[in-house]
């Protein structure tokens, strides 16, 4: 390359547009050193979901009790044969989190040795949580202790009451460490991928390095397939409940009754917020309304807290977290083998094709989208920052969470001989808000403001599985704003469709059959953890050289890929190429 005052080079990352050097900005980074996904396989990758997904659609709407019957039967056989295999998953996560944190890797930089946080901590726990848990926790935090007061395995009844202690203490550890655990791990396997290695932010390139050369390119299509089928449907479905719930609310403190207007009118609202989020960015938009959900639920918390039976709560806190630490491995580790001594003739009749098996399967078929956003925010921090951000922080706030709100919800359902009960039997979702409306005081601002608490947090969680969508479907190419409302309005049509002619028990359906979705998965990221550790085992001289160099912001830097995605080589000084430039792309010269 000629001298950098007089050379004119065209710099090209990752389908940006190439600039002339005489005012060249920085390179946008980390530079992309991946494999260009050849035509065919890209065809694939966009024509299958949809196609897939529609007759899916068609088929639960056509059949929906043949299709609930083939799906429960699906569900029977994953609870069944495989209830050992989700909790040695979740212990494989949990343990690769601490091995990562706390060995000589925890020091490694997500996007070299100078790379700077995007985010601040505040902003960035909002983010996380908000497209990580928000929406599930809030449904859930009342929900499940109620459901599971009565009877719950392992933890042992103490006193005269029922197993309120064990049902706090399931719902700590459902939806506390082991499940940010695994989402942290599939996150830590894309942000290393992507920030330190140049590779787009998918799991295709997360995993197939990890497989013999022949299998890597039809591997790539089936894992990215998975991925874009998962997220896609996972959203939907979740767009239908989060519709349901939020009418819910309303009603709460309205009386206006729910019903399928209400429901396609909720749903429009959503698409429009998102639409707008995701066209200005993920800097503005997703930060500015993970931060309103971070002041609201401290604002329903502290509030509730202050109002409600805050003795009452203390007291439980402080004996169910020590609980938790007592059983959390007994927890981590059930089974419940003596179902395995005959043949399951329903899920149902499994305690763990209710709940853990079912939320696991829940985590594993939403990280496709939540811990592709996860990485994309974290650039920055090192990895023991970033696992302890993204378990130990979510976990004390998901305790503290279930602490204050499941809590009083049991406290509020003794008092009004098991009301709450009987409504969370009837409507799952009207939990919540049954147990704020009996708050002195603020009861009915609690019962406005938890309201947009789950617009909000849906809002976000749509937003990162719309990032996370787009870097599917067009990596190594940025998806472009309009890309990403087109893809918030299609996702919001199948929730539309499947709420309309089939409303909830279609909704259910379809989302029973994505977390079903979640047992082939399961192989695809037990793949990307092994070859995380491969690859991190592998960062010698040479690998952190190239660390540095795909970070380096300097456009007069020049990297030509090597063709098989594995490292890179850059040119004799005389010479004059593209800057990052793809596999097999033409050479920019002047």
């Amino acid at each position: 390359m000629t001298s950098a005052k007089t050379s004119k080079v065209s710099v090209e990352y990752a389908g940006e547009q190439p600039v002339e050097s005489g005012e060249q900005p920085p390179v946008e980074v980390p530079r992309f050193m991946g494999r260009q996904i050849p035509p065919l396989d890209r065809l694939l990758i966009t024509i299958i979901p949809p196609v897939l997904i529609v007759a899916a659609v068609i088929w639960v709407i056509v059949n929906p009790n043949g299709a609930a019957e083939t799906i429960s039967m699906l569900r029977t056989f994953v609870t069944g044969e495989f209830t050992w295999l989700f909790i040695m998953y979740s212990l494989i996560a949990l343990i690769v989190c601490i091995w990562a944190a706390f060995s000589k890797f925890g020091k490694v930089r997500l996007g070299g040795p100078k790379a700077k946080p995007t985010h601040g901590r505040f902003a960035w726990y909002s983010m996380l949580f908000a497209c990580g848990q928000g929406i599930g926790l809030i449904f859930w935090s009342v929900a499940e202790p109620i459901m599971l007061r009565d009877e719950n395995p392992v933890i042992p009844v103490v006193g005269a009451g029922g197993a309120e202690e064990g049902a706090i203490v399931w719902t700590y550890f459902h939806w506390g460490l082991t499940a940010w655990a695994m989402y942290c791990v599939v996150a830590l396997c894309l942000a290393y991928s992507h920030h330190n290695l140049g590779k787009t932010l998918t799991f295709r390139e997360a995993t197939v390095d990890i497989l013999p050369k022949k299998a890597r390119r039809p591997a790539g299509v089936v894992i990215e397939l998975l991925a874009i089928i998962a997220t896609v449907l996972g959203l939907a479905t979740s767009f239908g409940f989060a519709a349901m719930q939020f009418s819910s609310g309303i009603t709460s403190f309205t009386g206006i009754e729910s019903g399928p207007v209400m429901w396609m009118i909720v749903i429009g609202a959503f698409a429009v917020v998102t639409g707008i989020s995701a066209y200005i960015g993920i800097n503005k938009g997703m930060a500015r309304l993970s931060a309103v959900n971070s002041i609201l639920s401290i604002v329903l918390v502290v509030a509730v807290f202050v109002f409600g039976p805050t003795i009452y709560m203390l007291s439980t806190m402080t004996q169910t977290f020590g609980t938790f630490g007592q059983n959390f491995l007994s927890m981590s580790f059930f089974t419940d083998f003596q179902l395995a001594a005959g043949s399951l003739d329903t899920w149902q009749d499994s305690w763990n094709g209710w709940w853990t098996v079912f939320i696991w399967c829940w985590v594993i078929a939403f990280s496709p989208f939540v811990a592709g956003f996860i990485a994309r925010i974290s650039r920055g921090r090192t990895i023991r920052e970033f696992v302890l951000g993204v378990t130990v922080i979510p976990s004390l706030i998901v305790m503290v969470w279930v602490g204050v709100i499941g809590v009083a919800a049991i406290y509020y359902d003794d008092q009004l001989d098991r009301s709450i009960s009987e409504q969370v039997a009837g409507d799952t979702s009207s939990g919540l808000f049954v147990m704020l409306d009996q708050i002195p005081v603020v009861g009915t601002i609690l019962l406005v403001a938890a309201t947009v608490l789950v617009a909000t947090y849906y809002i976000t969680s749509l937003d990162s599985g719309t990032y996370a969508l787009g870097e599917f479907v067009t990596a190594p190419r940025k998806s472009s704003p309009i890309f990403r409302v087109v893809l918030v309005l299609s996702i919001g049509t199948v929730a539309t469709v499947l709420l309309s002619i089939g409303g909830e028990a279609v909704v259910d359906t379809v989302q029973t059959g994505t977390i079903i979705g979640a047992f082939p998965f399961s192989f695809v990221i037990l793949l990307m953890i092994a070859n995380l550790i491969r690859r991190l085992h592998k960062r010698n001289k040479k690998i952190r050289r190239m660390e540095r160099a795909i970070n380096d912001p300097n456009p007069h830097r020049v990297l030509i890929p090597d063709p098989d995605g594995e490292g890179f080589t850059e040119p004799a000084d005389d010479a004059t190429t593209v800057a990052s430039r793809p596999p097999g792309s033409a050479d920019h010269s002047s």
